[in-house]
């Protein structure tokens, strides 16, 4: 369950509404079920009381104007007072990144939120860190999925981007089928600009190395399944950047940047 509220402003005024990610599962005709872990945020944290106006996002569009009618210690419910439906104006991007060292990861998926990425897929690869125990993986996942939920609900985006679980580099190649297809990479690479087509592609995915980029074989790899090598220019950009930076210029050239 994801949990992110804040205070809604029209016009520099304040609303009453808070808004909060709850799982689409809860959502009914007239109802929204409120799950135990938003609960006690509501209750403890938040001093909410019954009657309080919310607003409640599924994270796949769905916004849900609700009135808060239980607040118990085994769960709640909202009344559903208007509904709709948002879609995004991004272009949908697809992060292939290569695990960085220590937490830079977590400063991937929250900037990259903001900046309209759709899909995360953290990769191993051969100069990646080392996978971690069996078992940890499952709670890093629900940590970033955190990450994501708090930076959607920043940026105001009415989808939730999704985080796949970490894999190795062959695992994420094999899967991947948007229609433009970018890595990052200093060797053997031509220039962004000569590697963007004039129409918008229907989606787009962007692989980037982790701290000491690819190899020879990876980057083998990755052209055989489609992917084309583009560098930046004479700058070398450190791996948590070089997403931000492509990510920022497909938005512009094809996205959503300086459309209100």
């Amino acid at each position: 369950m994801m949990l992110i509220g804040a205070v809604c402003t029209i016009g520099g005024r304040s609303r009453v509404a808070r808004r909060f990610f709850v799982p689409p599962a809860g959502v009914g005709d007239e109802f929204v079920n409120l799950p135990t872990e938003l609960v006690h945020h509501l209750r403890s944290v938040l001093r909410l009381a019954v009657g309080v106006e919310v607003l409640l996002l599924d994270g796949c569009g769905g916004h849900y104007q609700c009135h808060l009618t239980d607040l118990t210690p085994q769960g709640g419910r909202a009344v559903i007072d208007n509904r709709w439906t948002e879609t995004e104006t991004a272009l949908p991007v697809r992060l292939l990144q290569g695990v960085p060292k220590g937490d830079r990861f977590d400063l991937i998926l929250q900037k990259g939120t903001e900046l309209g990425i759709s899909a995360f897929t953290p990769v191993w690869s051969q100069r990646s860190i080392p996978a971690p125990a069996t078992g940890r993986d499952e709670k890093r996942l629900q940590r970033w999925q955190r990450i994501i939920a708090e930076a959607a609900r920043q940026s105001r985006r009415p989808l939730l981007p999704s985080c796949a679980a970490p894999q190795p580099l062959a695992s994420a190649l094999a899967t991947t089928g948007e229609e433009l297809r970018l890595m990052l990479w200093e060797e053997g690479s031509q220039p962004l600009a000569t590697a963007l087509p004039q129409n918008r592609p229907r989606d787009v995915a962007l692989l980037v190395g982790p701290e000491g980029g690819f190899s020879a074989d990876e980057a083998t790899a990755a052209v055989a399944a489609g992917f084309q090598p583009v560098h930046l220019g004479p700058r070398i950009l450190r791996s948590e950047t070089a997403g931000f930076a492509v990510s920022a210029i497909l938005q512009y050239v094809y996205g959503d940047f300086g459309v209100r």
